[in-house]
């Protein structure tokens, strides 16, 4: 079990029964990063996996797991 699977945990007992939409989830996101700034990179490289369907090349994925800027 990897340490953030803690929180996974957590947010799906917590929320696991709601609702949201992708607005939210951006909004808390940058709600996050306004109160933890030195987490901005790591939460731009969670939205853009996020964001991307599973159909886009494996070049683009391949640019996430790597460290490098999309």
């Amino acid at each position: 079990m990897y340490f953030t699977d803690r929180g996974l945990e957590e947010l799906e007992e917590r929320r696991g029964d709601e609702e949201v939409t992708l607005t939210w989830v951006a909004d808390r996101m940058r709600a996050f990063v306004d109160l933890n700034p030195e987490f901005e990179n790591v939460v731009e490289r969670l939205a853009t996996f996020l964001a991307r369907d599973d159909t886009d090349d494996l070049d683009d994925n391949e640019d996430l797991t790597s460290g490098e800027e999309p």
